[in-house]
């Protein structure tokens, strides 16, 4: 089922539509500030298994997670002084954090150093699942940034499909905030230039 929904001002039904299937256990893709990703949610242990497959992905190798907001992070992330400062100045945006995960984080979620990638994307379709929800989703790309591809490409291992228009894909930023300096693990689309 793919759904066309406003990438400026979400229709709050197909929202709703969009999170019964993720509380029934469905996989979707949907739109951020980087990509088209897929996504289930957090606490869908199957789902995320399934994910890992559709990928060509070892388990080893945790997907970030999505949240709506700073507030929402400090639930499932450790978050110091200096991390709370940084994401904020730059949140919503293209990045994915790198955080000490906390036990709200499903293991499969976790590397083994317990930390866990989380994003704020700066795109509405994206943070009104959240929000709607109430609880994370998890995030990968697609690898495509058409929707209609992404049917081609998926077919029926997928519940739900969401246009939010055209996209050209560039990967977030990743930074570590683990430690007592922040590291830059990949330089994406957001500007990495006062972490080096």
């Amino acid at each position: 089922m793919i759904l066309s929904i406003n990438p400026h001002n979400p229709q709050q039904r197909l929202i709703n539509r969009t999170c019964e299937v993720l509380e029934a256990g469905g996989i979707i893709t949907y739109p951020t500030d980087t990509f088209y990703g897929i996504g289930c949610d957090l606490l869908n242990k199957k789902g995320i298994i399934l994910i890992h497959k559709l990928k060509n992905r070892s388990l080893k190798k945790p997907f970030s997670i999505i949240c709506d907001s700073l507030k929402e992070i400090s639930r499932y992330a450790q978050v110091t002084n200096y991390a709370y400062k940084t994401m904020r100045r730059l949140l919503p945006g293209p990045y994915t954090f790198i955080l000490e995960g906390t036990k709200l984080v499903p293991k499969i979620m976790l590397t083994k150093r317990k930390t866990v990638g989380i994003r704020v994307p700066d795109n509405e379709i994206s943070l009104a699942i959240v929000r709607t929800l109430g609880r994370p989703i998890i995030s990968t790309s697609a690898g495509l940034d058409d929707p209609y591809a992404i049917r081609d490409a998926y077919g029926p291992r997928l519940d739900v499909i969401i246009d939010g228009g055209p996209l050209y894909p560039n990967p977030s930023s990743v930074i570590s905030l683990t430690g007592n300096v922040p590291e830059v693990i990949r330089e994406g689309k957001g500007d990495v230039s006062s972490f080096l």
